[in-house]
């Protein structure tokens, strides 16, 4: 089927309903391309929508009713917690003949609202990019699910979505949500987890030895960039998908596992089934040397926040990564088969893993601080409490309770939130060059 785009970008217009962080950045980047672009907020927000709007082509409307009526590809960008609510009052104001998606990372419930609200005749091809605003969407996976549509306004949607110059992945709802569980849900649950028991702690850890280079730099700066988003771009993805409550759940309880055996004595236990995981999940990768891992000290090295020479750090048990690859191994999930539909995050959580686990130096000292090193078991121990809190607040879908503890450990971290971000995205740019020359 030929379709001419220079003539249809003429008359076609795009909506994003939802003028957050991804909202903005999809509209930024769709009429760059030469699209007509409408955006809308909440009708209270529409003065600082249109000021942000201002000196681009980007139309900026009172409100969803207004994008609804006049868009022929419409983009609900909006927190998931409020998604059914938001298309069940615009959705049947939607344009005759139109195309309707979403940008959440829970597909499935997104899906059930459309196939709810939206008149029959209304096509519904959806996305997802599978990272943040501030990463380039280029070369980064972004999943295409086609649920009900014609060919020709499936070219144009890829058309569409071909100016983010991403790597495209086609997949049905439910299989996003599997994999989107198996790649985020527990990544970002360990990071929540070790900014909760730092601020528990008073902590502040790159002014501590005891998180100071290599991978220490990548907990640090993941954490910080973590809590310095928005908290319903976590609770979203954790709370409606059932598969990563299943998956966070399993991780708090590796994470305690762990820990009870590191503190009863039972040395050889612990140190037998954090080998078996690792060689469940890296196979015999897990039995090499370290000169063939994704990550280096080297490499690590380069990009710290913290003021503590190197030569001063003291041994760490890492038990959130040990604990994430015993989840991985209990829930039966080998991580390496979703590097094409991954974020940044769990790319370079995978890649710290594989560095504390086929590294048979540190992989032994970990296990040694943990079993035998008691000066670690208190910061242990509030990573276990931790940890548990995140899983509790899933498993009964609890929204307020987690923004509640997002935002207190939010204004915790803040003063040091810019300069991790800029060291940050320096860092995630380079360690995954670095993962995709050697990968």
């Amino acid at each position: 089927m030929d379709i001419c785009f220079d003539e249809i970008k003429k008359e076609f217009q795009i909506g994003i309903i939802g003028f957050g962080d991804m909202g903005r950045l999809y509209a930024e980047r769709f009429s760059q391309a030469g699209w007509i672009v409408n955006v809308c907020d909440r009708k209270e927000n529409f003065e600082a929508v249109k000021e942000k709007c201002d000196g681009t082509t980007i139309n900026a409307l009172q409100d969803g009713f207004q994008v609804s009526r006049k868009s022929d590809y419409i983009l609900y960008s909006v927190e998931s917690e409020y998604l059914d609510r938001i298309v069940g009052m615009y959705g049947p104001a939607t344009k005759v003949g139109a195309i309707v998606g979403g940008q959440s990372s829970c597909k499935s419930p997104e899906i059930r609202a459309f196939e709810k609200y939206l008149p029959k005749d209304v096509e519904i091809i959806s996305c997802h990019s599978m990272h943040g605003p501030r990463v380039n969407p280029q070369s980064q996976p972004l999943v295409i699910i086609r649920h009900r549509a014609k060919d020709k306004s499936f070219m144009i949607v890829r058309e569409i979505l071909s100016c983010l110059q991403s790597s495209v992945v086609f997949l049905s709802a439910e299989e996003h949500d599997r994999i989107t569980a198996d790649t985020q849900a527990v990544t970002h649950a360990a990071f929540l987890a070790m900014g909760m028991a730092w601020r528990a702690n008073n902590q502040y850890p790159w002014e501590i030895n005891r998180w100071c280079g290599g991978i220490e730099n990548i907990k640090m700066n993941l954490s910080m960039r973590i809590y310095s988003s928005k908290w319903h771009v976590y609770a979203g993805l954790a709370i409606f998908n059932p598969d990563a409550r299943k998956q966070i759940k399993q991780y708090a309880t590796s994470v305690t596992d762990l820990f009870k055996l590191a503190i009863s004595g039972k040395a050889q236990e612990f140190e037998s089934r954090v080998r078996t995981a690792g060689k469940f999940v890296f196979g015999e990768q897990f039995t090499a040397s370290s000169s063939g891992l994704l990550l280096s000290d080297e490499l690590l090295d380069q990009y710290s926040i913290s003021n503590v020479p190197n030569d001063k750090s003291v041994g760490n048990s890492h038990l959130s990564i040990l604990a994430i690859v015993d989840s991985w191994w209990k829930l039966g999930i080998h991580p390496q088969k979703h590097m094409i539909c991954s974020t940044p995050l769990f790319r370079l959580w995978v890649g710290v893993s594989e560095y504390v686990f086929c590294n048979p130096d540190l992989l032994t000292s970990c296990i040694y601080t943990a079993t035998k090193h008691n000066e670690f078991c208190p910061d242990d121990l509030e990573f276990v409490i931790s940890a548990r809190s995140w899983s509790e607040h899933v498993e009964q879908g609890d929204f307020e309770n987690y923004k509640k503890q997002f935002i207190k450990i939010q204004d915790y971290f803040r003063p040091r939130f810019e300069e991790a971000t800029k060291v940050g995205n320096a860092m995630i740019k380079k360690l995954l060059e670095n993962l995709k020359k050697t990968a």
